[in-house]
């Protein structure tokens, strides 16, 4: 067995390797041909002090949950207004039904009171904090399946927060 420990080594770190590059290049694709999404941000106590500078993401797509009877895993349907801001739509668990116009994103349920998208944390350099404060939007690249990638955040006047 020895013989083959490095060999073993070797291998896994090899899938690892393959594995990482191939989730990068996935972010870069969504990144590139994802559509983009603004999700009105729900007020979150925007610090913490373990954590360092960092905004904790609460949209409102995610609000008033508790009425529904959601599975762990699914969709959320979002419709886009003119200026591309996603209004809810509903919930569903596969990627049918889907209107012209709707988009999906991908949702876990911890409990029956939240949903999470994936994208509940803005990091950014210290002393950036003000800001940030002034954000509305969150802006998120959603591809076909419904997987959602945070870029940043938008203002009141839907301008991108450098």
């Amino acid at each position: 067995m020895k013989k083959y420990k490095w060999l073993i080594i070797l291998l896994n770190l090899i899938i690892l390797l393959v594995y990482f590059n191939y989730s990068v290049s996935k972010k870069e694709e969504l990144l590139k041909d994802g559509k983009l999404i603004l999700l009105s941000l729900a007020p979150v106590d925007p610090r913490s002090l373990m954590q360092g500078d960092y905004m904790n993401l609460r949209y409102s797509i995610s609000e008033d949950t508790h009425s529904q009877n959601l599975q762990k895993r699914g969709y959320c349907v979002v419709k886009l207004d003119k200026n591309g801001v996603a209004e809810r739509q509903r919930f569903q668990t596969d990627k049918t039904p889907l209107k012209k116009d709707e988009y999906l994103i991908n949702y876990t349920a911890p409990d029956k009171w939240n949903i999470n998208i994936g994208a509940e944390s803005f990091f950014f350099q210290e002393g950036q904090a003000p800001k940030y404060e002034k954000a509305k939007y969150g802006a998120v690249k959603v591809d076909k399946e419904g997987n959602s990638l945070l870029i940043g955040l938008y203002d009141e006047n839907l301008k991108y927060i450098k």
